[in-house]
C-alpha cells in the first residue's frame, strides 16, 4: 500500500555551475529518511557557497539534501519500500519510491560522479563502499574502477568495503530457488540503488556511510567527504586532500537471510566484529547450526529482520583498494 501524503512533496535540488569547464558532481543526503547526517553537511556547504566563502570554480555541482522526503518527513529509513535496493524509473509507479526513481535517475544520469551520504542504526567507524573491478561481466559492466577507488581514498575515512553486488545476487538466487522473499528482493535487479545506477548509466559513485544515525561527529564527517571531493575534483580550488595510506579492505562474500522469527543470533553482534573460522553465528528455529565458514567479518547483522530479508553478510579482507 502506498504511503503518498495528503499535500505533495516536492523532490529539490540545489545546483551551482562554473564559467570554467570541469566534472559534474552530484552529492545525495537522506536517500534513507532517518540518515540525516548527509543532509546537515549538504546544507552547512551550500551556506559556505551561499555566503562567499566557498567558490565553484570549475565544472559543476548538485546537491540533493533530502533524496526521500517521504521517509524524511516520517523520520523512518522508508516511505513505503527501501528505495537503495530497486531503483529505476518506472513507468507506471506504484509507491512513493518509485516517484522518487523517475526523478532521481535522470538526475543521476546528468552527472559524471556521485558521493551518496549514509548512516548506520549500530555505532561503527565511518566506511566507504565500493563497485566492481573493471570488468565486462553481465552484473556490473565497468571502466572507471581506479577513478573511483581514488575518490575513495579520499573521504577520510580507513575502511572500504566492495562486493554488494555480488552478495545481492546471491541472495536473490536463494530467494528464487527456495521460494522465499518479497517481489523487491527476489528482483534479480534487486541490489541495485544509487551508486549501482550511476555506474549503469557511465558515471562512477561511492556511499560514505559517515556512522551512527545520532553521533554528533557524523555530520562532520558528512561535511569533510564533500569538501574532499570538491577539492579532489578541481571543483573548488585548494590542495588537493592526501589518500588515506593505512586502510582496511574487505570484500561481502555472503549474505544470509532470517528464516524464522525465531532465528537467533549466538551472541549480540556488531557491525565489522571479527569472527573465525568455525565461530557459531546464529542458529535456526529448527535447530540448525550457522557457523563461520572463515575468518573474517560479519556485517549489519539485523535482529529485527523479519523473516525472507537480509539477516547478516559475512566479510572477508583483500590485498587493497
Amino acid at each position: 500500500m502506498t504511503h503518498m501524503p495528503a499535500k505533495p512533496l516536492p523532490f529539490k535540488s540545489i545546483s551551482y555551475a562554473a564559467t570554467a569547464p570541469g566534472p559534474a558532481l552530484i552529492v545525495t543526503g537522506a536517500v534513507h529518511g532517518n540518515e540525516t547526517c548527509g543532509t546537515k553537511g549538504i546544507l552547512r556547504v551550500v551556506a559556505e557557497i551561499d555566503s562567499g566563502a566557498l567558490a565553484i570554480e570549475r565544472g559543476r555541482v548538485t546537491f540533493v539534501p533530502v533524496t526521500n522526503p517521504l521517509a524524511y518527513a516520517k523520520g523512518e529509513r522508508s516511505g513505503d519500500r527501501n528505495l537503495n535496493r530497486n531503483l529505476e524509473p518506472i513507468a507506471q509507479p506504484a509507491d512513493f519510491e518509485d516517484h522518487v526513481a523517475n526523478w532521481l535517475c535522470p538526475l543521476l544520469a546528468d552527472h559524471e560522479v556521485l558521493l551518496d551520504l549514509h548512516s548506520t542504526r549500530a555505532k561503527t567507524q565511518p566506511f566507504a563502499t565500493l563497485g566492481p573491478r573493471d570488468n565486462d561481466g553481465k552484473l556490473q559492466p565497468f571502466k572507471q574502477s581506479r577513478q573511483e577507488r581514488a575518490l575513495a581514498k579520499i573521504l577520510g575515512v580507513s575502511r572500504f568495503v566492495e562486493g554488494w553486488l555480488d552478495a545481492y545476487e546471491k541472495g536473490v538466487s536463494r530467494r528464487i530457488a527456495r521460494g522465499t522473499g518479497n517481489k523487491h528482493n527476489s528482483d534479480p535487479r534487486y541490489g541495485v540503488g544509487t551508486t549501482e545506477y550511476m555506474r549503469s548509466v557511465g558515471g562512477y559513485a561511492t556511499t560514505l556511510e559517515c556512522g551512527q544515525h545520532e553521533d554528533p561527529e557524523s555530520p562532520e564527517v558528512a561535511y569533510r567527504a564533500i569538501r574532499n571531493v570538491l577539492a579532489h575534483l578541481g571543483i573548488v580550488a585548494g590542495p588537493a586532500p592526501q589518500p588515506v595510506e593505512r586502510y582496511e579492505a574487505l570484500r561481502l562474500d555472503d549474505v544470509i537471510d532470517r528464516d524464522h522469527p525465531d532465528d537467533a543470533f549466538s551472541r549480540e553482534w556488531s557491525s565489522f566484529d571479527p569472527i573465525a573460522k568455525g565461530d557459531l553465528i546464529a542458529t535456526r528455529q529448527d535447530g540448525t547450526k550457522l557457523m563461520a565458514p572463515a575468518d573474517g567479518r560479519i556485517v549489519f547483522p539485523d535482529k529485527g529482520a523479519k523473516p525472507g530479508n537480509e539477516w547478516y553478510y559475512l566479510a572477508s579482507t583483500t590485498s587493497g583498494i
